[in-house]
């Protein structure tokens, strides 16, 4: 498995955890709160957030066998490589832009709130349920939120070659978005928007820096 793209998937986690903060933070403190007003406590984080990543795997692990399949030989092989060049270059301008670079083009905008708004509704009935049984459905669900850096590290996965490799890049990423989100009450204070404004900058340098690892290898493949 690529450890250096690993390493790239976790720091994007981490970094781009600000601008989770900014966009679902509110959701999930909401989400996370019983009819009664009281919080899950650390059992129902931990079960929240296991699930939340076991989504980012399996989703992953989908897209990485799936790029398995594109064929790198014989007359399709050019075009498989021009698709992975051009995805390659999409993710650098989408990592860039996300750092600045470009004032439409960057992850942010792939967000889709109107989606985000309409899962929360549709999981506002997890609520009743008691922390213990609702903490896990309430993750594996929200591991589908519309997101752009979640778009950026599917597209890697789709390119790592194997289903296992997918799931490990995704396990990656959803590993390093989940201490910001895990103390969430606290971070929330402790990083102004401008933190998390820098935050996001440095992940889009990290989605952008994977780009780069992916095209200089796929510009060496074989003609």
């Amino acid at each position: 498995m690529n450890e250096p793209v690993l390493s790239m998937a976790f720091l994007t986690g981490l970094l781009g955890s600000g601008h989770c903060i900014g966009m679902c933070g509110g959701l999930v403190a909401a989400l996370t709160m019983t009819e009664q007003g009281q919080r899950g406590g650390l059992a129902f984080h931990i079960l929240y957030h296991a699930g939340r990543v076991l989504t980012y795997m399996l989703i992953g692990g989908l897209v990485g066998w799936l790029g398995s399949l594109l064929p790198l030989k014989d007359s399709l092989g050019q075009l498989t490589r021009a698709l992975l060049i051009g995805s390659d270059l999409l993710v650098i301008v989408l990592g860039l832009g996300t750092a600045g670079a470009f004032a439409r083009l960057n992850l942010n905008r792939l967000d889709f709130p109107g989606p985000t708004a309409a899962m929360a509704r549709a999981l506002n009935g997890l609520r009743r349920w008691p922390p213990a049984f609702s903490a896990l459905p309430l993750g594996l669900l929200m591991g589908w939120l519309p997101c752009g850096f979640v778009y950026a590290m599917l597209i890697t996965a789709g390119q790592s070659g194997t289903g296992i490799a997918g799931a490990g890049i995704m396990l990656a990423f959803g590993i390093g978005t989940t201490p910001a989100l895990l103390i969430f009450g606290s971070a929330a204070g402790w990083l102004t928007a401008r933190a998390r404004s820098w935050m996001v900058r440095g992940a889009g340098l990290a989605v952008a820096g994977i780009g780069v690892m992916h095209l200089l290898k796929h510009l060496r493949m074989p003609h």
